[in-house]
């Protein structure tokens, strides 16, 4: 019912002027009683809202900055890839030289035993001929040499970035605050001869004072995380007298599995790619 059917009703029972006041009365109640339905619903539903977007910007806030940490892994992966593809390269290269330099020595070696089954004694191109040799063969030391240097300066790298990286790694990682700089140092055996450690440094562990020893290595093996553990670890941890911490550095692994197994041998293993996140 209308404000004007309640109007004609009660016009013949109070007068038209009464009716029209009591029938404007009831419309106003009633608009009243309707928007407070209204808002009875209205309101919990802004609420939820306001509590849904306040969520939304509280998880946007969480997402992103994890956003960046995966964007900043996956380019420092990328980097380390293009690094190992660029010495595979040089590698391929050198091995190439040294297969055809080997070739090459060995069809010298065999003319020269020909020259000499058949002439039976040296002469002026045999002598030539061994000097060439001898030259190929200085060439197949430098290059060896070569190897060994850029496997030693990939190794040092390779260590300078772990001196400066590794201290927030094993403090955040394993509850090991370092007491003093990573090194590169000598340390002493029983018999007086110096043992080159290519990471050491004092640290603290669950209030203990520890040892940190580690190495590096290009590919990591399973073979060099048993080495490590053999012929180091227990062997520094004597001749230090405390507890060592072991730790490897190293750019891939050789193998799927290499990090889990160093893990069980009680070995922290990092990888390059790591330092740069």
């Amino acid at each position: 019912m209308n404000v004007w059917q309640a109007y004609e009703e009660l016009k013949e029972a109070l007068g038209p002027e009464a009716s029209r006041k009591v029938a404007m009365v009831l419309d106003a109640l009633a608009q009243e009683h309707v928007r407070s339905e209204v808002r009875e619903v209205i309101d919990p539903l802004q609420v939820a809202l306001r509590q849904l977007a306040e969520a939304q910007v509280r998880t946007e806030q969480v997402i992103q900055p994890l956003g960046e940490r995966i964007e900043a892994l996956a380019e420092a992966q990328r980097r380390t890839e293009e690094r190992l593809d660029r010495l595979a390269e040089a590698q391929r290269r050198t091995d190439e030289r040294l297969e055809a330099l080997a070739h090459r020595v060995e069809q010298l070696a065999e003319a020269q035993r020909r020259t000499e089954e058949r002439l039976g004694q040296p002469t002026e191109p045999l002598q030539r001929t061994e000097e060439l040799l001898e030259g190929l063969s200085r060439q197949l030391d430098e290059t060896d040499q070569l190897i060994r240097v850029l496997t030693m300066t990939e190794g040092y790298t390779l260590e300078n970035t772990a001196y400066r990286t590794l201290p927030p790694l094993l403090e955040k990682d394993h509850g090991l605050r370092l007491r003093e700089r990573l090194r590169r140092d000598f340390v002493l055996d029983t018999r007086g001869i110096p043992l080159e450690v290519n990471i050491l440094g004092r640290g603290e562990r669950q209030g203990q004072q520890v040892w940190v020893v580690g190495e590096s290595k290009a590919q990591l093996s399973r073979q060099d995380v048993d080495r490590f553990v053999e012929r180091r670890l227990g062997r520094l941890g004597e001749l230090l007298g405390g507890p060592v911490f072991g730790v490897l550095v190293a750019h891939m692994e050789s193998e799927p599995g290499v990090r889990d197994y160093a893990r069980s041998k009680g070995v922290a293993v990092y990888l390059s790619y790591e330092f740069d996140a």
